[in-house]
């Protein structure tokens, strides 16, 4: 089965373009589709079988990062969301869309309760940088097989990730719904500015139980050819790592067949 994405757009979403060159360099198939569109006929989301959220300042952040966003969908397509769900397909949410997908309640586990948030970086402003993420391993998320590390690019504002109380963070971990989390050079824990934004634990990405529901706050579609990263005139980059997550949810398409 193809890989065939909808990749929401629309009141503030900013890298809607990026996302669908990822997914379609990846081996998949993309249509940037805006969220009224959604709205008015939900039963479109049943010609897709993987959701991307992508980033921005949807709504300017008002009310806070993802808030408004996420609750026009919870709200209105809460039903079609969870056959989406059901059915076994995927859904990845980055940066804003992170924001989006944690606030309406679909990760850490997809009932339309918030457990988590992302808030005001520790710094007190917008951070721009490159980071070094670990990857879980022992995670069972769908889009980071195989992948050790990635290096990319953050820009954010509101990145900090918090659980709503050690209950929360216990289960993340034990359920290793940890996908990402900073670190520097030498793969270990560290503060800022490998930290950019004062995650707890260092977190920068999970999913939900089943692995198919995933976000993080980094842009991996900001790495899609090696020029874009800021080492590649030393020549040092082969790969854009950040086509590895989109490449995976192809070939998990494939052999899942949604």
């Amino acid at each position: 089965m193809t890989l065939n994405a909808l990749v929401l757009y629309g009141y503030g979403i900013n890298t809607e373009h990026e996302s669908k060159y990822s997914i379609e360099k990846s081996g998949g198939k993309a249509d940037i589709v805006h969220l009224n569109k959604i709205l008015e006929t939900p039963k479109i989301l049943e010609n897709y079988n993987m959701l991307m959220v992508p980033g921005g300042f949807a709504f300017g952040d008002d009310l806070g990062s993802g808030k408004v966003f996420g609750n026009k969908m919870k709200y209105h397509l809460s039903e079609q969301l969870s056959e989406f769900i059901t059915a076994g397909k995927l859904i990845m949410g980055v940066c804003n869309g992170f924001q989006i997908v944690v606030k309406m309640g679909l990760l850490p586990k997809p009932d339309f309760k918030q457990r988590v948030s992302l808030t005001t970086n520790d710094s007190g402003h917008y951070e721009d940088r490159w980071v070094i993420l670990k990857t879980n391993k022992d995670s069972p998320c769908v889009f980071t097989k195989d992948l050790d590390y990635m290096f990319v690019p953050v820009r954010h504002g509101e990145g900090k990730f918090i659980p709503k109380d050690e209950q929360t963070l216990k289960e993340l971990k034990e359920k290793n719904q940890v996908v990402f989390q900073y670190v520097d050079e030498n793969g270990t824990l560290a503060g800022f500015p490998h930290n950019p934004n004062g995650s707890v634990d260092n977190i920068a990405g999970i999913c939900d139980e089943s692995g198919r529901i995933f976000g993080m706050m980094p842009h991996p579609e900001a790495f899609n050819i090696p020029e874009n990263s800021p080492y590649w005139v030393k020549g040092a980059v082969k790969e854009p790592l950040g086509l590895r997550l989109f490449k995976n949810a192809v070939d998990y398409a494939k052999i899942s067949g949604i």
